[in-house]
């Protein structure tokens, strides 16, 4: 039976938190790992999309390799090199001659590159459900431990600075509460409605993470510190907290969200955890019944929050920013096909990318199997007539875009999550369109005909 996911970015790993009263919630999906087809050849090096004019390069040499989720840096401040994961550890790509080197060996789960030092940084896990983390300096190879952690506790984020690690947990002060999920099936196929009905795969699996969502279970956002190992408790809620995001620029602030069914929960929150005490600011309004906000991410420099926005859910498609330091928001539309399962914008915040998605995903596109280059236009007012309070009004625009590679081979069940490289000449993605699941990157430019 094919699997109708409605917000497939974090299928895997939110069921499974519904599933299970796990102290860690990752902030990203489970990848699908697929293995290499029999009888098909190995994946190419170097090809021209006959689609779109444009050249693609695979960057990783393993099959069951991949580069990091959307908005998690895997750059180093340089740009020379690109932190991708591997069957058997963490490698760097040189961006410049495209060789791989290993820098960490071992069953590791890659976390993130230090926007300061250039440092790799990565979780191991005992056997006990126990961890660490440990920093790799990718040209000396030299490794220091960071932190130490509880079982079942992971890390999500890394400030700009590198002084703080933050992560998620379940509160092991108070008494534990049942997480209302444990008593649906596990598969959503079999979940029914309150009054019995049959519901979809995707209606079930809707049910299990709000059954999760109205558990209100106590958790907490903390931080480490990376000089002092000190952990530290920031804020405090029975709201499903996770998906943690320290701004690229400043050390201080820090954004969160809630999860849970998109159209139920507000999703986006900004919490500065160098004031004590802080009160968390709601970055989206909801004005529409079935509206839904989230996948956001920072801009490089900081001072935007970009986030998908549907009003309503699968019917009307934006990319909407929150300026941070004034309040001031902009939508800019974009058609079915065109929406993507994550986006993301170059690092001089000119250029935007999305990595399409398949029919079954939130907006049914009947051909968003693409990777896209988006280009920004502004709706100017008509004949410079400006409306009275304009300035404080949603400044609204497009997205122009453009096709990138053919995904037709792609199973959406691994997410591409395309980004930028520092010189944002090529957007980097993960994908399993030939088979086993390999890093690739996409030239910007169109190749010389």
């Amino acid at each position: 039976m094919k699997t109708a996911l409605l917000l497939r970015a974090a299928a895997v790993s939110l069921l499974l938190a519904a599933a299970a009263p796990a102290a860690f919630v990752p902030a990203l999906a489970q990848d699908r790992v697929t293995e290499p087809r029999a009888g098909l050849p190995e994946a190419p090096r170097e090809w021209i999309d006959k689609d779109t004019g444009h050249r693609v390069i695979r960057l990783s040499d393993k099959p069951g390799s991949g580069s990091l989720y959307f908005n998690y840096n895997g750059y180093t401040p340089d740009g020379r090199f690109l932190a991708i994961s591997t069957p058997d550890g963490v490698s760097v790509v040189d961006l410049k001659s495209h060789a791989l080197t290993p820098v960490v060996v071992g069953k590791v789960r890659l976390l993130f590159v230090g926007r300061k030092t250039g440092q790799v940084y990565y979780q191991r896990t005992a056997e006990d459900g126990s961890g660490q983390v440990e920093a790799v300096d990718p040209a000396t190879k030299k490794v220091r431990t960071i932190a130490k952690l509880a079982k079942g506790v992971g890390i999500q984020t890394i400030n700009a600075d590198e002084t703080l690690l933050a992560g998620v947990a379940v509160r092991t002060d108070v008494p534990a509460v049942p997480n209302l999920a444990d008593a649906l099936p596990k598969n959503p196929d079999d979940v029914k409605s309150a009054d019995g009905r049959e519901l979809s795969y995707a209606e079930g699996r809707e049910v299990q993470l709000n059954a999760r969502l109205d558990s209100r279970i106590p958790m907490e956002i903390f931080t480490i510190n990376t000089a002092t190992g000190e952990r530290k408790v920031v804020h405090q809620a029975t709201d499903w907290l996770n998906h943690l995001q320290f701004s690229p620029t400043d050390p201080g602030l820090l954004m969160f969200c809630h999860e849970g069914p998109w159209h139920k929960v507000d999703r986006l929150w900004l919490v500065r955890i160098d004031k004590a005490g802080d009160t968390p600011v709601k970055i989206h309004a909801r004005t529409m019944n079935m509206e839904i906000a989230g996948h956001e991410w920072f801009s490089a420099d900081g001072k935007t929050i970009w986030y998908d926005l549907q009003t309503p859910r699968g019917e009307d498609f934006w990319v909407a920013g929150y300026e941070i330091a004034t309040g001031k928001r902009t939508w800019m539309h974009l058609d079915r096909n065109a929406w993507s399962v994550h986006f993301n914008t170059s690092p001089d915040g000119k250029l935007f990318a999305g990595d399409g998605g398949d029919s079954e995903m939130v907006a049914h596109a009947p051909d968003g199997k693409w990777l896209y280059l988006m280009r920004p236009r502004a709706i100017p007012d008509v004949a410079g007539i400006h409306a009275p309070g304009s300035e404080t009004l949603i400044q609204p625009g497009v997205l122009d875009t453009e096709r990138l590679v053919n995904m037709q081979g792609h199973d959406y069940r691994l997410e591409p999550n395309v980004n930028f490289t520092p010189d944002a000449k090529w957007i980097v993605f993960r994908s399993n369109m030939h088979g086993a699941n390999h890093v690739y990157a996409v030239e910007v430019a169109k190749a010389a005909q």
